[in-house]
């Protein structure tokens, strides 16, 4: 039985100060859960905030990102060893617009501008090897643009994703996998639930044809995209959907806290 596991993704939200009232509002509303991991990704800034404010309690923290070097001359970047050293056990690897794939781009990211944060799926295989490396979880996320969809590439986009993530990763059972179709992230849209499940199915399938149908069947898989309250339970009824990756709804107690219990 594997367990299920909500992540919150905040994104480019919160200060330091918003992130702990977050935490000291949230922590009673799901005091009685105790079958869900839950986790919350905050900004850099305010990790180590949200590790002291959760704890004594069943909240784990994640990064939104990671540098694969644990140190040199790399400015601007942020390293395993010191997102362990902030209170984190978990990181998200290869999201769509870390990779400069955007559901609805602002047109300031649209184009050569919106590569300005770079991850390719080489870089993503890097990433996931130095979190391993440091005892950190992998959130590692795969999923097809609109275009890309409407082309029939799904599955085989997907596949890709999965595979090049993967490449030369023995511990597959330390990984989480978060299935967000690029089109229905922050634009309101959500993948049909059964279709949400179908591709969850998928994913799972290439893993076991790389790792062996133990090691998939362990791998918690995620679905991310527009989840929230009133549709969540739904989501997590299929069989292949373990949790959830949530963006928006995840940034008030009030509204992540369902989405929780809908998980227990």
């Amino acid at each position: 039985m594997r367990t299920p596991v909500i992540a919150a993704n905040w994104k480019l939200n919160k200060t330091i100060g918003e992130a702990r009232d977050f935490v000291q509002k949230f922590r009673p509303l799901i005091k009685d859960v105790t079958n869900v991991d839950v986790i919350i990704c905050p900004v850099f800034t305010s990790l180590h905030a949200v590790h002291e404010a959760a704890a004594d309690s069943s909240i784990a923290v994640g990064a939104q990102d990671v540098f694969w070097k644990d140190n040199g001359a790399y400015t601007g970047e942020v390293s395993a060893p010191l997102l362990k050293d902030a209170g984190c056990r978990y990181v998200i690897v290869g999201h769509s617009e870390r990779r400069g794939r955007f559901g609805v781009p602002e047109a300031d990211l649209e184009g050569d501008a919106g590569k300005v944060f770079g991850d390719s799926d080489a870089s993503v295989n890097h990433k996931i090897k130095a979190a391993q490396a440091h005892g950190l979880i992998p959130i590692i996320c795969v999923g097809e643009t609109l275009a890309e969809r409407e082309a029939g590439n799904t599955d085989a986009v997907v596949e890709a994703q999965v595979k090049a993530a993967l490449q030369d990763i023995t511990s597959v059972d330390t990984v989480i996998f978060a299935y967000e179709p690029v089109w229905a992230i922050g634009t309101g849209k959500t993948c049909d639930t059964p279709e949400a499940g179908r591709v969850c199915g998928h994913i799972r399938n290439v893993i076991g044809a790389m790792s062996g149908e133990a090691a998939a069947n362990a791998v918690r898989i995620q679905y991310g995209g527009s989840v929230k309250a009133a549709n969540a339970a739904e989501l997590l009824s299929q069989p292949d959907i373990d949790g959830a990756l949530v963006g928006g709804a995840s940034l008030e107690a009030d509204t992540f806290a369902p989405i929780v219990t809908a998980a227990a």
